[in-house]
């Protein structure tokens, strides 16, 4: 059987990976706590500007972007540290860690 490229556009969505709930929940609680992460990422990722980090706001999109940028990642690495680095930051439970 040959491979049809228009098959992609017939792939029922219910094919497609689902959302992981705690991924949502992660970013949405460094979004919206932006400025307490933006110490802690630039911490992990020193070669990104105070003025970056601004413009970036916590849009993960933003920030997996000027990662690869700075640094020469692929996307793919880019996007395993962020998932590491939120993980380490905000549980699954969604309480904030803070330092003591």
């Amino acid at each position: 059987m040959n491979w049809n490229p228009l098959s992609a556009l017939t792939t029922p969505v219910t094919r497609l990976p689902a959302i992981n709930k705690e991924f949502v929940m992660n970013w949405n609680q460094i979004e919206g706590n932006w400025k307490q992460f933006k110490g802690k990422a630039k911490e992990q990722w020193g070669k990104l500007t105070d003025d970056q980090l601004d413009v970036i706001a916590g849009k993960r999109d933003q920030l997996a972007g000027k990662i690869q940028e700075q640094y020469g990642y692929t996307k793919e690495r880019a996007e395993e540290e962020l998932d590491r680095w939120a993980k380490s930051h905000v549980p699954a439970d969604g309480q904030l860690k803070h330092k003591t």
